[in-house]
């Protein structure tokens, strides 16, 4: 059987389940959710076996630390993965709200109401944790959703979809609402991605090959998740005690993530007391900078090129430059950011407006970590993906972004 026949077969399946599940009431939604959490945590030694599998093959094929951190799951993330599902069942439930309605003057009652897409496809890099997140925020918004993650999580991924298969079933909801894409070749991303009627929408979360790949060559509708390229700006009126704990956390609090800080921007008002803090104290967190003259004066700093102000590093590397203003730190951010998250630390409340306003970014962060860019941190439950594209959805995307809408009209043997 071919690897496109074989995705047009769960996609078929997909859909069928899809229009069960778009009927669902929100009890039935938050049980199965909640059902699905105990079971992650209740059968955690198969999904911590499969995923130890995972782990082995990627230190024997001399996988990179920050990927491997990525793929690694633990009892804590495991409990995480459960308290996200659960968060996501005591979320409103996006699907009926009314966005809005009126009686226009012919007497016809307009509504315009959420829905869900239908089928969603998921294609994702390393992180099993996605696969919970993603199942769940995709029942509660009522969409079936096809998972192909990445090959190097294969037996993570087959265990965790097992496990929340089996709780989906016992909650009397179909268990063809969660399925894994079979195959393991490029193949079957190809089928995918071109699964266009069998798939309402495609989303791709991982690096930038993964994401320009799917955005380029698929023909069923894409919401671009982006590379985090995400910057720190230290202003001339900075709290600089805040600027150093801003900095350190946006770097080093995880730096696998692509909310983490890869950037640090310093004015040059500040720069005499601020970089040598700043260097030595991410240095003292094993911190590699990649910085431009002012930087490279201190040693162990590795002089940066155009390369490092593009880099989205996802290690323990940084690249610092010291701008003459907020209009340096403003043209930068312009040339290299990636639209992600960028924040700027400072206690001039004109700087803060221009920077907000004039920053083109999904999250624009005042005094605070870019690693707030969250789902969960924003108080929508576990997120599908950070959008960077400006279509409806941007920046995380939760349970409203996963719908569409669709107009009811209501007359009384109106004609026109």
């Amino acid at each position: 059987m071919t690897a496109e026949v074989e995705v047009r077969e769960v996609a078929q399946r997909a859909r069928v389940a899809s229009r069960s599940l778009a009927l669902a009431t929100r009890a039935q939604k938050d049980a199965t959710l909640h059902a699905m959490a105990d079971a992650l945590l209740a059968r955690a030694d198969e999904i911590l076996a499969g995923n130890a599998e995972d782990v082995a093959r990627a230190e024997a094929d001399g996988t990179p630390a920050n990927i491997i951190d990525r793929l690694r799951l633990t009892t804590e993330r495991l409990e995480g993965m459960a308290q996200g599902l659960r968060e996501v069942a005591g979320l409103a439930d996006p699907v009926g709200e009314v966005v809005r309605g009126s009686v226009l003057a012919n007497g016809l009652e307009l509504r315009q109401v959420r829905v869900p897409f239908g089928v969603v496809g998921m294609i994702y890099e390393a992180r099993p944790n996605v696969t919970a997140d993603a199942a769940g925020i995709c029942l509660k918004s009522g969409n079936a959703v096809l998972l192909r993650g990445s090959s190097s999580a294969r037996s993570s991924n087959a265990a965790i979809v097992a496990v929340l298969r089996d709780a989906v079933a016992a909650s009397g909801l179909d268990p063809d609402v969660v399925q894994l894409v079979p195959g393991d070749t490029h193949d079957s991303v190809k089928a995918l991605m071109r699964a266009r009627g069998q798939v309402d929408v495609l989303i791709p979360r991982g690096g930038a090959g993964l994401i320009q790949s799917v955005v380029n060559e698929s023909t069923v509708p894409v919401i671009e998740t982006g590379v985090g390229n995400c910057h720190v700006y230290v202003d001339a009126a900075a709290d600089l005690d805040k600027a150093l704990a801003v900095v350190l956390n946006a770097k080093t609090h995880r730096t696998s993530v692509c909310n983490a800080a890869e950037s640090l921007l310093v004015h040059a008002d500040v720069a005499g007391e601020f970089l040598p803090r700043v260097v030595a104290a991410l240095q003292q967190a094993e911190v590699t900078i990649h910085g431009d003259d002012a930087f490279a004066a201190y040693d162990g700093v590795v002089a940066a090129t155009d390369e490092d102000w593009a880099s989205e590093y996802l290690s323990l590397d940084i690249a610092a430059r010291v701008v003459p203003d907020l209009d340096g730190a403003l043209d930068h951010i312009r040339t290299w950011s990636s639209g992600h998250s960028d924040a700027i630390v400072t206690e001039d409340l004109a700087a803060s407006r221009r920077f907000v306003a004039e920053v083109d970014s999904a999250a624009v962060l005042v005094n605070a970590s870019t690693r707030f860019t969250d789902g969960g941190e924003f108080g929508f439950g576990a997120e599908i993906g950070i959008s960077t594209q400006k279509l409806h959805a941007r920046g995380p995307m939760g349970l409203p972004e996963m719908t569409s809408t669709k107009y009811v009209v209501i007359g009384d043997g109106h004609v026109r």
